[in-house]
């Protein structure tokens, strides 16, 4: 089987070789498309390929349809909204993601914003500590128990929401579970979103919810950008001097953000998975994946089934 690794933003070249690696031993060709600059390119990349793996790139349509033997699609990491699921499984194209391997990852990016937010982005003058401070998670999957992990050792307080993981396997956790998303903004300091982008969560951190923090709260955000309500949030940030926002997603109006000087952050891209070891596991998992899929049929990872 041929297999294309089509990167916009390339691999590492560690991971590179271990998805090379991964597919020879199975029998596989790879071949690599990386820091194309059009579609065209893609498209005649695609054209006589069995299997893909991406990153953030757009698997639309139109690249599906000039995919004739186009049999699997993952998307190394863990959201795919950049990939027409619905239309995949149209096409008889299976679509997996990677869910974990980035999720460390993800997760110390949290940290590394939160401590800066807290000391007010190391302007000279006293900040908070985040040892007893209460923090929420709302959503509960891999990225949210490491962050709770982490949480644990800065002494925090950590309580979760999250509609699909049953209450005792976050208590499991050492985490309290919450019964409701609005309860968990008006109990915790600071809260950190790791939803994903779906008709119903899209827009919903408006200016209801978040006003329901506590004096001083953070808002953190490494999730999708499209939950975000932006006008609602900049106007509670105007309404409201004690509210902070940080990101690793800049904000269309990252602009109008910026005007909040010292209660705001965005990282100029989306850097969560940004990390060598989050970078090499999600390319060799990918392979992996595909592996068992063509040897056993194996479809664990589906996302569009």
């Amino acid at each position: 089987m041929k297999i294309l690794v089509a990167t916009e933003k390339p691999f590492a070249a560690a991971a590179v070789e271990g998805i090379k690696k991964e597919a020879k031993a199975a029998g596989h060709e790879v071949v690599l498309l990386e820091k194309y600059t059009d579609v065209k390119q893609l498209l005649d990349a695609v054209a006589d390929v069995d299997a893909m793996i991406v990153r953030s790139d757009k698997v639309t349509p139109q690249v599906l349809d000039a995919a004739k033997n186009l049999k699997i699609v993952v998307r190394a990491g863990a959201g795919y909204d950049s990939i027409d699921t619905a239309y995949a499984k149209e096409k008889n194209v299976v679509v997996e993601n990677t869910p974990g391997q980035n999720s460390n990852a993800v997760a110390e990016l949290v940290f590394g914003m939160l401590v800066s937010a807290v000391r007010n982005f190391y302007n000279g003058k006293a900040g908070v500590e985040l040892k007893g401070k209460k923090l929420g998670i709302l959503a509960f999957g891999n990225v949210g128990r490491n962050v709770a992990r982490i949480a644990k050792g800065f002494g925090m307080d950590v309580c979760a929401y999250d509609e699909y993981c049953p209450k005792d396997a976050i208590e499991s956790a050492g985490v309290h579970a919450v019964d409701s998303r609005d309860e968990l903004f008006k109990c915790c300091d600071v809260v950190s979103l790791h939803i994903p982008a779906t008709p119903e969560t899209k827009q919903s951190i408006n200016y209801n919810v978040v006003n329901l923090m506590k004096k001083g709260g953070i808002l953190v955000n490494t999730a999708r950008k499209e939950v975000i309500n932006e006008p609602e949030l900049l106007k509670l940030m105007a309404d409201r001097d004690d509210i902070k926002f940080i990101t690793d997603i800049k904000p269309d109006a990252d602009e109008e953000f910026k005007k909040f000087e010292g209660r705001y952050f965005s990282t100029p891209k989306k850097m969560g998975a940004q990390t060598a070891e989050a970078n090499i596991n999600a390319g060799i998992a990918a392979a992996k994946q595909i592996n068992a899929f063509f040897e056993s049929g194996d479809t664990k990872f589906q996302v569009n089934k």
